[in-house]
């Protein structure tokens, strides 16, 4: 098998090739702490130009309102995102929907965009001809100029958008957004974490909810749905709890008894399944419950816990007997250090009095919520009066968001999913009348694809199994090569429910002291190193390392960046020489490719330069015909190098082609011959037609696996690294869908030596069918050496069983086709257990922090937002009876109006659906110190004998076994993923522990000229007439 694969991948000519250019190479070690230090300030400074951007956009919209004088019968014409290039039955553009140019635009995913013009999106439950909407969008007129000149100053910007607080929202460019299948537009820019990080400072909130017998039905119903909003308004850098009160104060979680924990995505979706199973019976005691939330403040703001900014308490609650001054003068006058919201439920309005006196007198807001349709604008309050003290100060802070996926703005459109982050900025009224009142017009966003970022950390430089990662001030991953952000659910990719919430300690596991998280948090500049286990070839394989960390923060953002490098050839860097005129000759062979995802040259800003693939830009930039083209002279040089050394590959595969044609002497099996090198250069060549090809997905972007990509190598090139150059490693690939296709890839890597130092080249293989392998496994074993004619023994004999074997115990070639790819320990449990126990394979525990288990309880959904219809009927029935009549004018599709995810707002989770867990599994490898080894297993009436011999200069084990021995008695050792599960206690230890976390920079807790006094109740917020009406008939059709 060695000489067929060193004639048909001519990897033995490759080697000598780079032997021969050994004396032209310099080997240079990498500064990885320089390196990450570079790749920072660049990063640095390409996000300061989207800062730049939307402070003009902010500094242009409170400009604009200043000089706007609010028209209350202001009729203007605007382009309405859902109703843009709609008609009537007449051929008439519809009203607010006049005809709105769109184009493809590769920059913006290929969507239909108007990109010389921005367009206004509202969310169902706005009236889009409102006074306040329609004077706000007048006044954000004045953006459109400032986005596009955004736009030409810097082609790399995305989305740019205003939200506003009265809940439009301007995007550009401008879209066409659709409403999902309910006709309903969910999405409200208020609600997303840029908006409300932006608005507001951090803030500890508890949560005081009433469930007395008086809270019954509806009011419970309603309440409910006010704790989901308020939790929805929460992010990372906010803590919580939630109390509820009857005869006893009860805390919702126990474990979470007197403490706050930080409002992630978990404890927030755990605490909304928890609140969906409140009942309400008993009577209520206000004055324990807000007695206890003001000593959690207390101790929390006096041990430096929790965010150390805003606090407040949020009281729910139909109605208060009296108004609590004692416990207020006890415990939070005079100073005010913790605000009170209180939200009175239900119709009646007897209580209001002392409702409202207890937001008045401790600096917070008043509302009213009658119905379901009052809640999303009335939790909104808060957020107004929490940026009170900012909008004062005229304190415009920058603030970036956590890594989430960009389909968020629009679910209604087919796109890839990537990863973002955004930088946004509040935008205040500068108006002197108003100042007091601390009026926030809304919040100027940008999208920042987090890929653009890691563009700036080129592939090339951080060797083989190197890579970048990005995180936040939380410890939560922005980027990383082993974040897996989406989950299969049938057929569909989903985002993982937790998917940005993903900590650094999560995916480096082995960080087990959390010193590179805690220094990375801490904004430290330095570096660690860490013997580190890594999953390959999903997770079926580990690679051995020692990596070294080197990090430091990027300023002004709260993001941190690693570089790692793996020790080794993993730290060097090949420089070579060669010239352009002889570089560009071999370029241009028909059979080289460079890695398209890589950045050889920039093509992706100016639109004539989008269509050129990387190796056409590199061409054209060598040539001249591309003078304005961006490239990386460093890479080009080691690519123009690596294809002068590498040309002599083609004329060697076509002359072997030419020559097997002639001869006949082709060896059967053969499909291809490929090698890429450290610069991401590819040859190819097919020994067979494409039509025969076994594995067509190879070397192709379907297969990302086989290519170089922006997180990784090739898996045929990774795994060769690790194996001296010359073995070959042959693998079989696990094909998750169509059973195991039955070809095989074997590589191996190509080394230079200079001065001492070993870097690595790169890496050659072929391609060949699994026949191949089982035909020359079953003619060798019936050719003995010593013994004429055919061996007495061989493995096409009933006695005996033969296994061809890989390094992780996967099986290649057995009697039985079907067990091929499959574990050895699945098939025969006895010989793996005894291979463990003789030390020829040893088990390593891997874990896996971001698997999805089934849960195989029926349960509700923890992400169900309680906000169906029918859950609402069900819930009011006894109130229906007897208030029919205002029920109808009361009960509404608001419900539909808040959730991102409708069609699930309220089903029950099937049987066995996927949820995130944490697993454990093995991963079996071979000890290549002992080349063979023979045993007997006693298998209770019978006695089974096996052999096992390294076959040289492979990773593959021949292993042959008595067939006739029956050993089942030994159960079978499995591969399978076991969910981790933790008892009670040290769930909620586990639950309770507060990770180490970097807080903002800024606080903005009050501000001497905040006007308390405006503090709610004036005017109730509700729906509108015709939203009403409309309400009334979708009311009436649920009901019949």
């Amino acid at each position: 098998m060695y000489r067929i694969m060193t004639k048909y991948s001519g990897s033995l000519l490759l080697q000598k090739k780079y032997k021969d250019v050994e004396p032209t190479l310099k080997i240079q070690e990498v500064d990885g702490l320089d390196l990450v230090k570079k790749f920072s300030e660049e990063m640095e400074t390409m996000l300061r130009r989207k800062v730049v951007a939307v402070e003009r956009l902010v500094e242009a919209a409170e400009d604009a309102d200043l000089y706007h004088e609010f028209n209350a019968s202001l009729v203007f014409d605007y382009y309405n995102a859902v109703k843009i290039n709609e008609k009537d039955e007449n051929d008439n553009y519809v009203e607010l929907g006049n005809e709105f140019i769109l184009e493809p635009n590769e920059h913006f995913n290929n969507l239909l965009v108007n990109t010389t013009y921005s367009d206004i999106q509202l969310p169902t439950n706005v009236y889009n001809k409102d006074p306040d909407i329609l004077n706000g969008v007048y006044m954000s007129e004045a953006l459109n100029p400032i986005f596009v000149n955004n736009f030409e100053r810097d082609p790399t910007l995305t989305w740019q958008y205003f939200g506003s607080s009265t809940g439009f929202f301007r995007l550009y460019p401008g879209i066409k957004w659709v409403p999902d299948e309910n006709g309903v537009l969910s999405f409200d820019c208020r609600n997303r974490g840029w908006y409300i990080q932006a608005a507001t400072s951090p803030k500890d909130i508890m949560i005081v909810v009433d469930i007395s017998g008086s809270m019954k039905g509806l009011r419970m119903t309603i309440a409910k749905h006010t704790i989901v909003t308020i939790l929805d308004t929460l992010g990372e850098n906010d803590f919580v709890n939630v109390i509820a009160y009857n005869d006893y104060v009860h805390y919702i979680e126990p474990c979470f008894k007197g403490i706050l924990v930080q409002a992630d995505r978990d404890n927030r979706e755990h605490f909304k399944q928890l609140v969906d199973e409140l009942q309400a019976k008993g009577v209520g005691t206000v004055n324990k419950a807000l007695t206890e939330s003001f000593k959690i403040l207390r101790e929390f703001r006096d041990a430096g816990q929790g965010g150390l900014c805003n606090q407040a308490i949020m009281l729910i609650t139909d109605g208060a007997m009296e108004d609590y001054e004692i416990v207020f003068e006890k415990y939070n006058w005079p100073d005010r250090k913790v605000r009170v919201f209180t939200y009175l439920i239900g119709r009646e309005v007897s209580f209001a009095k002392n409702v409202k006196w207890i937001a008045c007198n401790n600096k917070g807001y008043y509302t009213h919520i009658s119905t379901l349709a009052d809640v999303q604008e009335n939790v909104m309050e808060y957020l107004h009066v929490l940026s009170r003290p900012m909008v004062i100060n005229h304190d415009h802070d920058i603030i970036w968001t956590e890594a989430y996926m960009d389909s968020a703005l629009f679910a209604s459109q087919a796109q890839s999913l990537l990863l973002m982050t955004t930088v946004a900025m509040p935008v205040f009224s500068k108006k002197n009348e108003t100042r007091s009142h601390g009026i926030l017009l809304g919040v100027v966003g940008s999208d920042v694809p987090l890929r653009e970022l890691l563009k700036l950390a080129p592939r090339y430089k951080l060797g083989v199994h190197g890579y970048a990662f990005l995180n936040t001030n939380n410890g939560y991953i922005l980027s990383h090569p082993d974040l897996r952000p989406l989950y299969k659910d049938g057929k569909k990719l989903k985002p993982k429910p937790n998917y940005n919430s993903v900590d650094l300690s999560e995916v480096e596991w082995e960080d087990l002291d959390e010193v590179l998280r805690t220094a990375m948090i801490n904004g430290e500049t330095g570096y660690l190193s860490m013997d580190v286990k890594v999953p390959v070839d999903k997770g079926k394989r580990v690679l051995f390392l020692t990596n070294d960390y080197f990090f430091t923060d990027i300023s002004d953002t709260p993001f941190s960046l690693g570089v790692v490098l793996s020790r080794g050839h993993g730290e060097y860097i090949l420089l070579g020489n060669t010239s352009v005129e002889e570089g560009l000759h071999d370029l241009l062979q028909p059979d080289l490719t460079l890695a398209n995802e890589w950045i050889y040259c920039i093509t992706d800003i100016d639109p004539d330069h989008r269509k050129l693939s990387q190796l056409e830009a590199v061409v054209r930039f060598l040539t001249g015909e591309e003078p304005d083209l961006e490239c990386d002279d460093e890479l080009v040089r080691e690519v123009l190098f690596d294809a002068v050394v590498t040309a002599p590959m083609e004329a060697y595969w076509t002359a072997l082609i030419l020559n097997l044609s002639e001869n006949s002497e082709r060896e059967e099996g053969v499909e291809m011959a490929f090698m890429g090198t450290r610069a991401g250069l590819m040859r190819s060549t097919l020994y067979v037609g494409t039509e025969k090809l076994s594995n067509r997905k190879f070397l192709t972007r379907e297969d990302k696996e086989s290519i170089f990509t922006m997180d990784h190598f090739p898996l045929w090139y990774r795994r060769a690294a690790e194996h001296p150059s010359g073995s070959f490693i042959y693998s079989i690939p696990f094909e998750e869908t169509s059973g195991n296709l039955h070809v095989v890839t074997v590589s191996t890597s190509v080394t230079v030596t200079v001065g001492g130092k070993t870097g690595l080249a790169a890496a050659v293989g072929v391609q060949i069918k699994l026949e191949l392998l089982q035909r020359k496994l079953w003619t060798a074993t019936q050719q003995c050496s010593g013994v004429e004619g055919l061996c007495p023994l061989n493995c096409q004999d009933d006695t005996l069983n033969c296994y061809l074997i890989d390094n992780n115990g996967f099986i290649l070639v057995s009697k039985l086709t079907k067990q091929t790819g499959i574990f050895l320990g699945e098939v025969d449990g006895s010989i793996m257990t005894q291979l463990l126990n003789m030390g020829m394979f040893k088990q390593v525990k891997m874990y896996d922090y971001q698997a999805m288990c089934k849960t195989h309880h029926h349960h509700h959904s923890g992400a169900r937002p309680l906000l169906s219809p029918i859950y609402a009927f069900l819930a009011a029935v006894k109130w229906l009876i007897t208030d029919f009549l205002i029920f109808l004018l009361e009960f509404n599709i608001s419900s539909f109006w808040h959730s991102d995810n409708l069609a699930d707002a309220h089903k029950h989770k099937k049987h066995d659906a996927l949820q995130p867990c944490d697993t454990e599994y093995p991963v079996f490898v071979y000890e290549p110190a002992i080349k063979e080894t023979n045993g007997i297993i006693e298998c209770g009436d019978c006695q089974k004998m096996f052999v096992v011999q390294q076959i040289t200069k492979s990773n593959l084990l021949l292993l042959v076994t008595d067939a006739a021995c029956d050993c089942s008695i030994f159960p079978p050792v499995l591969l399978q993923h076991k969910e981790v599960k933790y008892n009670a206690s040290v769930k909620c230890d586990r639950m309770r522990s507060q990770k180490l976390r970097r807080r903002p920079d800024t606080c903005h807790a009050f501000h001497p000229e905040e006007n308390a006094q405006d503090c709610g109740g004036a005017a109730e917020i509700s729906a509108s007439l015709p939203l009403l009406l409309l309400l009334l008939g979708t009311t009436a059709f649920l009901l019949h």
